[in-house]
């Protein structure tokens, strides 16, 4: 299983009155996360929505542990928690400069063709991502 890491700085902008980071921003460190997955599998949202195919959000489910403030840096944590040849299932887990656990999560996504948003079977049309997502998925569903 691989797992990426990647360290944002937490902003100001991100936080509220409190310092405390508002919920919503993990959100967008869940995406760098992925985006930084995808990347050192060898591949790019960008080379995909080339070839008209999208990688909408079907489902989001975050744990808030422990808050992160402004001023601090955290680590975000991404791998393949479940793979199934046409649904994908990110894990997630954002920690603190003090190695307290944030957040944990997963979000669930599919590929669709980006003109008409019907489901596409990763093996048919992305054979290369098929082929990485199997090898390094925490879990994984019998592929039809």
């Amino acid at each position: 299983m691989l797992v990426a890491t990647t360290d944002v700085a937490v902003r100001y902008a991100e936080t509220d009155q409190m310092g405390v980071v508002y919920h919503a921003n993990y959100l967008v460190w869940c995406e760098i996360g992925r985006t930084k997955l995808i990347d050192e599998l060898g591949f790019s949202y960008a080379d995909m929505e080339k070839t008209g195919a999208l990688s909408p959000v079907t489902s989001v489910q975050l744990n808030y542990h422990f808050p992160a403030k402004y001023g601090e840096t955290v680590t975000i944590n991404t791998w393949i928690e479940l793979y199934t040849g046409l649904r994908i299932t990110y894990g997630y887990e954002i920690f603190n400069a003090d190695g307290k656990l944030c957040v944990s999560g997963t979000s669930g996504h599919v590929c669709v063709d980006a003109k008409t948003f019907r489901p596409l079977k990763i093996k048919k049309h992305f054979p290369d991502w098929h082929e990485a997502y199997q090898k390094h998925a925490k879990h994984l569903a019998p592929v039809k």
